[in-house]
């Protein structure tokens, strides 16, 4: 690893924290993050890297082509690992603005500042220099049961604001790739879990919600299913990209491990069961609900990661199982955590969400 500095954006988010901390701890990697802090952005999930002389935070947007500008100057990066998006399907339905401004200008405005840093560079720093673009299987569109999985030459089909504006960005890094020579690389993710999340998403919404007595929303019949990826699965899959993935090529990362979404959340239930049993001594699946489903709700996603395993030698270590249980061990060991990335804005968002539900 190059001891000139990565440049992570997102780096305080939900995958991007777990990332920063990989790099640092495992791989000793320096680390320069950019961060907006948006809800979703935590700066205590880098707590472990606090007086860390090799760590560097800096708030920021993607879009402020100055900033950016500065950062590379000063920091002279190896590479950029592109993980600043807003990713939540059902925000991009309530307004979808906010998807196209940072996905797609953003990695706009991210791009044409990595473009004009790499002529900057001396050959040498030229040669390995490297741009990565996290992305999202949700590009590829719905899956019907008995369909092959997503792999990396599915044709583009996305059915939300938020996938469409990821689609977008992925369009645009290869165009960059190959109209400017960028040194791109990109992965496309199944649906990611693990220590950090932002309690939005399924796995930890459903665990506050247990944890506090109320109904745990399970949307239409709960019968679509995800592809689930351990987020530590994911860093480790990102890093032997960016370190030995083909330049302009794509790499689709996947946990291998398919699951409806009533079963995720009745496996929650029973380590919940387990762990944190209820006072009256029933079952946290007494508080499963069904709502109303979410328009342009997608069936199946599934990722085929036969690539990663073949061409560079990664496939998740983790089961669901296994990846479950450290999920809910780790968020009832950090419930302080938990509590305080709860904003009011949080609470608004889930009363806008689900009603008298949230």
């Amino acid at each position: 690893m190059s001891r000139r500095p990565w440049l992570v954006t997102g780096g305080a988010g939900f995958i991007g924290a777990n990332f920063t901390l990989y790099a640092r701890q495992v791989l000793g990697q320096p680390v320069v993050v950019v961060d907006k802090l948006t809800y979703a952005g935590n700066l205590s999930s880098l707590d472990p890297l606090r007086g860390d002389p090799d760590f560097t935070f800096v708030q920021g947007d993607i879009g402020d082509a100055a900033l950016l500008a500065d950062l590379l100057r000063t920091h002279r990066p190896a590479a950029m690992v592109h993980f600043a998006a807003e990713s939540h399907v059902d925000r991009s339905l309530l307004g979808p603005r906010d998807f196209i401004d940072t996905n797609i200008v953003g990695t706009f405005t991210l791009l044409e500042a990595a473009r004009q840093y790499q002529q900057t560079l001396p050959p040498e720093g030229h040669a390995v220099f490297r741009f990565l673009h996290v992305s999202t299987d949700e590009v590829y569109g719905s899956l019907a049961p008995d369909a092959a999985a997503f792999h990396e030459h599915t044709p583009y089909a996305p059915n939300s604001p938020y996938s469409a504006s990821k689609a977008a960005s992925d369009h645009l890094v290869r165009a960059w790739h190959h109209s400017y020579g960028l040194p791109v690389l990109t992965t496309n993710c199944s649906n990611n879990y693990g220590p950090l999340q932002f309690p939005e998403k399924l796995i930890p919404l459903m665990l506050c919600k247990a944890l506090a007595g109320e109904a745990l929303p399970v949307y239409g019949d709960g019968q679509n299913v995800r592809d689930w990826l351990y987020v530590l699965d994911h860093c480790k899959g990102i890093a032997r990209v960016l370190s030995q993935g083909q330049l302009g090529e794509t790499y689709c990362i996947g946990g291998c491990n398919e699951q409806t979404n009533l079963s995720v959340v009745e496996t929650l239930c029973q380590l919940l069961d387990a762990r944190r049993p209820r006072a009256d001594g029933l079952s946290y699946r007494q508080q499963l609900q069904f709502v109303a489903d979410r328009p342009g709700h997608d069936r199946r996603y599934a990722i085929d990661a036969s690539r990663m395993r073949q061409e560079l030698g990664w496939q998740p270590e983790e089961t669901f199982s296994s990846g479950l249980a450290k999920t809910v061990d780790w968020y009832l060991a950090n419930e302080t955590w938990l509590q305080r990335v709860q904003s009011g804005a949080y609470r608004q968002w889930l009363q806008t969400q689900y009603g008298d539900q949230a």
